[in-house]
């Protein structure tokens, strides 16, 4: 049986939840979002809404923090200070997708997959990105409520913490192409064509598993 992983990291309104679960349902692999916050809290005994608060996010003062920064993957044990620290939950929440790449064919979206599983050689890593103004239109079209200058705030402010996650995690920049396989403008190709080409790309990361 032929194995593989893949990774979706996404600029905010590009579409990328609806390409991974068309990745998902045309692969037959599951995909990983939220369930790995849960999956974490099991592992862990942490409570899942603290996972929820720290999820592809930072506080300031984190951001200025020179004692927690770029993931090693240490897992602190619970009679630590620092056991439910943000650094903490993500080490955790690590060990779930490098296990998870391990065990089964699977898509992870976000939380620095392509970084945590860069030195896999069944791992595809993916990045989806489109042009600012269609990814202004696809996020009105869900906020109506939202005036134009709303919408806008929106997407520039959760690509700087999404940005600033990684950053923080990593060490490195979240839009570097370098950290990629295949970089997709889901504004020209449209979600259906970046499923296509990730399908015609995946048999390059295959891997025979017995």
């Amino acid at each position: 049986m032929k194995k593989f992983v893949i990774t979706i990291a996404r600029e905010t309104g590009s579409g990328g939840l609806n390409i991974t679960r068309k990745l998902s349902e045309a692969t037959g692999a599951p995909y990983y979002d939220r369930d790995l916050l849960r999956k974490a809290s099991e592992v862990s005994g942490i409570h899942e809404g603290l996972f929820g608060q720290a999820d592809e996010r930072i506080g300031f003062w984190e951001m200025i923090s020179a004692a927690e920064k770029v993931y090693t993957g240490e897992l602190l044990p619970p009679d630590s200070d620092d056991f439910i620290s943000t650094r903490n939950l993500f080490s955790f929440q690590a060990k779930i997708i490098k296990e998870l790449a391990e065990e089964e064919s699977c898509i992870i979206l976000g939380r620095c997959g392509n970084y945590l599983l860069q030195e896999r050689k069944d791992v595809l890593r993916v990045f989806i990105h489109a042009p600012l103004e269609v990814r202004q239109e696809r996020v009105a079209e869900y906020s109506l409520a939202w005036s134009e200058r709303e919408v806008l705030k929106y997407l520039r402010t959760e690509d700087k913490r999404r940005s600033a996650y990684y950053h923080y995690y990593t060490g490195e920049e979240w839009r570097d192409v370098s950290g990629y396989d295949l970089s997709l403008d889901s504004g020209e190709l449209g979600e259906d064509g970046c499923v296509e080409r990730i399908l015609q790309f995946l048999p390059l990361y295959w891997k025979e598993t017995d």
